[in-house]
């Protein structure tokens, strides 16, 4: 027997928040089927759907989904089709679900899917509840079979991060697709991802004072230069099996 969605409350978030603005560089670029007017306009609409469900580093050609590519340039499933296809694809599984918990991992396609972030914690573990309970397709159906996304962006139009800015603010929010790495603290943790500067001792250069450029007032200097380039600090050190390390679903 399914659990039904726990409810939860909407928050004052900028997608929230209904303003007049003049366009500009900093509002998204709404791709949309019903105004294709030439086959570079859906080369553009699928490059955007990649963009929007994956993050930057995963935009590789070895991932593209070539059917879904095609049966969408024919008119044979739709645009929210193809965003379920990608999002359900065994490289975003992989990518994503794997080295994720659910929690995150519910983050990450609310995120990308409907277009926000999650309004609170009640919200993120309701979702959570259902990834658990149905999976990753009943999970993600369930997302963009919602009023909320049909409402937003419908059977046509790519997901997009709705009001990224608002009037009094000079410069928008970060990209989803940058804001949130690939792991989570647990995971970064877990791998030893190192700290630039960790570890570098504080170093004093004397003052010499300079006669003109003389080669010699800079010696010393390089030696300190070169010297802490051949140690570097213990933690800056990713072992070649680090990816080993990290703990995957079974």
């Amino acid at each position: 027997m399914a659990l039904p969605l726990l409810s939860y409350g909407p928050t004052s978030q900028n997608q929230r928040v209904v303003g007049y603005e003049v366009g500009g560089d900093e509002q998204p670029r709404v791709f949309t089927t019903e105004n294709l007017l030439s086959a570079s306009d859906m080369d553009g609409l699928i490059w955007a759907a990649y963009r929007q469900i994956f993050s930057e580093h995963q935009l590789l050609k070895a991932n593209r989904q070539t059917i879904l590519e095609s049966q969408l340039r024919y008119g044979q499933i739709t645009v929210r089709d193809f965003i379920r296809g990608l999002v359900l694809s065994e490289t975003f599984r992989r990518y994503n679900y794997e080295f994720n918990d659910n929690y995150r991992f519910v983050e990450l396609v609310v995120q990308r899917v409907l277009g926000r972030d999650v309004y609170s914690e009640r919200e993120k573990i309701a979702w959570s509840i259902v990834l658990g309970t149905k999976g990753i397709k009943g999970f993600v159906d369930a997302l963009i079979n919602s009023p909320e996304y049909m409402e937003n962006f419908g059977d046509n139009t790519v997901p997009y991060q709705r009001r990224r800015i608002l009037p009094q603010r000079a410069q928008g929010e970060t990209p989803f697709n940058l804001k949130t790495p690939r792991y989570g603290a647990y995971y970064r943790k877990k791998l030893g991802f190192p700290q630039l500067g960790a570890g570098l001792p504080a170093k004093r250069i004397p003052d010499r004072g300079r006669r003109g450029g003389d080669p010699t007032d800079y010696r010393d200097l390089a030696r300190l230069v070169i010297y802490s380039v051949k140690t570097p600090p213990a933690t800056a050190t990713i072992p070649e099996d680090f990816l080993a390390a990290v703990p995957r679903r079974r």
